[in-house]
């Protein structure tokens, strides 16, 4: 599969990945359609009549779910859209799944279920919820609350998940893989904070809370309460222990070793983001 000789959707094509898949595929030369609600054409998962549309007249496929793809009726919807990008003759597609979850399974199973190249790529947990997601304001404050006990995850940059899936977009070799994505060590929460605090010369603190105080907390920070309960079970059950192991497959997909949490906290540390609010 060649790279200037068809499109390449990206869904989500503005957020943590697929902003980043989508500025490495532009940079190998690749023509992209960034799948949003403000893309051309647009593309948004509440609304399934843009669904036909934004896969029309593409050859391959970076497929994500929006909240998460844990996210209850994520599979359904995944299924969904898979079928519309083959049937439409789309040749490829790139699955960003999770570990040890089971809508990510069914996610896994639609794709993987069509006859289409297909690659998995099921990640840990993200370096950049510390700074560009949920995690980055209670930082700001001074305390990450979370359900996640003293359970320890292989955090992974987006960076190296985004490579994986540009490599299995772009080249040969990655179809029918599963790759799940770790960083190089486990990281509890609080040696996570810990090493930010280290960077940036705060004091900040991890403090380990139940499923239901964190869901009450989302709330009385403005989110409906349908949104705040499936969030609050996403990551009391990604974080429970399931997923406390290392995997290889950065070193699989690109032959290189993942980055580390550390190393990463070190480059972002400066930029000012976990000053205090």
């Amino acid at each position: 599969m060649t790279t200037n000789e068809h499109t390449t959707l990206v869904l989500g094509g503005t957020g943590r990945v697929g902003r980043r898949v989508t500025r490495k595929l532009i940079e190998r030369g690749v023509n992209v359609r960034v799948g949003s609600r403000t893309g051309e054409p647009p593309f948004d998962w509440e609304d399934p009549s843009t669904w036909a549309g934004a896969v029309a007249g593409v050859k391959s496929a970076y497929l994500m779910y929006y909240p998460e793809v844990e996210w209850p009726g994520a599979g359904d919807a995944i299924a969904a859209v898979a079928r519309l990008a083959v049937d439409a003759g789309v040749e490829r597609l790139v699955l960003l799944s999770a570990r040890n979850q089971d809508e990510a399974v069914r996610c896994e199973d639609a794709v993987t279920s069509l006859p289409v190249e297909w690659t998995i790529v099921a990640p840990a947990s993200f370096n950049q919820n510390f700074d560009e997601g949920v995690f980055l304001e209670p930082l700001r404050h001074g305390v990450l609350a979370l359900p996640a006990g003293d359970n320890a995850d292989p955090f992974i940059d987006a960076n190296d998940i985004a490579d994986v899936a540009v490599a299995a977009l772009t080249e040969e070799g990655h179809v029918g893989e599963r790759y799940e994505l770790t960083g190089p060590r486990l990281w509890t929460f609080a040696e996570g904070v810990g090493e930010i605090a280290r960077a940036t010369g705060r004091e900040l603190r991890y403090v380990p809370i139940t499923r239901d105080r964190f869901a009450d907390a989302i709330v009385d920070d403005g989110a409906p309460r349908e949104f705040a309960e499936p969030l609050a079970t996403l990551i009391s059950e990604f974080f429970d222990g399931r997923n406390s192991s290392l995997a290889d497959g950065v070193e699989r997909a690109l032959n290189r070793k993942p980055r580390d949490f550390a190393d990463w906290v070190a480059e972002i540390a400066p930029t000012g983001v976990w000053d205090a609010a």
